[in-house]
């Protein structure tokens, strides 16, 4: 029997509406939208893309959305002096710098002048911290949109084998770490890793987050895994992920599609982290 396709954008929506109402609940208590501001250096595509989908949520949201469209030969210090600007503003409540950034600013060194209060896709040093120790704190947009997904479709994690392929700072790691707090074990496995079919054929989930289409095939997963795909390629203009999607949807028992899957949460999961950053939700 085929897998169950997760419909990624029907839980995004249920979550949206919800975000909405508490927006709303804020702006009349407070005579004031939520606001996120996000800085943009150069034209990198994809980033450009992901700040108008920013947008065009935070419009549906009822937020209040501000960009900052700086050219690529911005320098550090401008930057920096903006981000400061945007800390101070009591009305800016989650500030989202994108990357990559121009080769010329140091993303580690930006990343720590973000108010760690306001910094809602988990970049500065002191809250990736926290997310490793499993304190509270703003976590990273991506990975937290897969956790909730798993969560919103009765998803076991306690004491499941977790194989996440990937160790990016964005995706890879810090999805593993939500895994272990949510007791599973895990395995990270990356582009040195030996055996990599042993591992998954003996893996209950599968997270995926590299970007190399067609990497996990139906032969590399045992029958029943749930597969959470969250790479994404651009071939032939179509976007695909990191899965043999029509051939493991035969032996999977849950699937996430590309498009249409864990991107539609990416942008829902900013837009809660605002209101967590607005004192919304705790």
């Amino acid at each position: 029997m085929a897998a169950y396709v997760i419909n990624c954008k029907e839980i995004a929506k249920k979550i949206r509406e919800e975000l909405s109402k508490k927006a709303k609940q804020y702006e009349d208590i407070n005579g004031q939208k939520i606001c996120l501001a996000t800085i943009i250096v150069g034209k990198d595509p994809a980033s450009l893309s992901y700040v108008k989908n920013q947008e065009k949520v935070c419009i549906e949201t009822g937020l209040k959305f501000i960009t900052y469209e700086l050219s690529e030969d911005t320098s550090e210090e401008d930057l920096i002096e903006l981000i400061k600007k945007l800390n101070d503003d009591s009305s800016v409540h989650g500030i989202l710098v994108q990357v990559p950034l121009p080769k010329h600013i140091d993303e580690n060194k930006i990343a720590g002048i973000i108010d760690v209060n306001k910094d809602v896709d988990c970049f500065n040093p002191i809250n990736v911290g926290k997310l490793y120790r499993g304190e509270k704190c703003l976590l990273p947009c991506t990975p937290k949109g897969i956790l909730r997904i798993l969560k919103e479709m009765n998803i076991e994690i306690r004491g499941k084998k977790v194989a996440v392929v990937g160790r990016s700072n964005i995706v890879g790691k810090p999805i593993a770490a939500l895994m272990l707090h949510n007791d599973a074990t895990v395995t990270i496995c990356h582009s040195k890793t030996e055996n990599l079919k042993e591992i998954l054929l003996n893996s209950d989930i599968i997270i995926s987050a590299v970007g190399k289409p067609k990497l996990i095939t139906e032969d590399m997963i045992k029958e029943g895994a749930v597969i959470v795909d969250a790479g994404t390629t651009l071939v032939d203009g179509k976007l695909v992920g990191d899965v043999d999607f029509e051939n493991v949807l035969n032996k999977a028992s849950m699937i996430t599609p590309v498009p249409g899957g864990v991107g539609s949460m990416t942008t829902t999961m900013l837009i809660e982290n605002v209101l967590e950053a607005a004192n919304i939700y705790g």
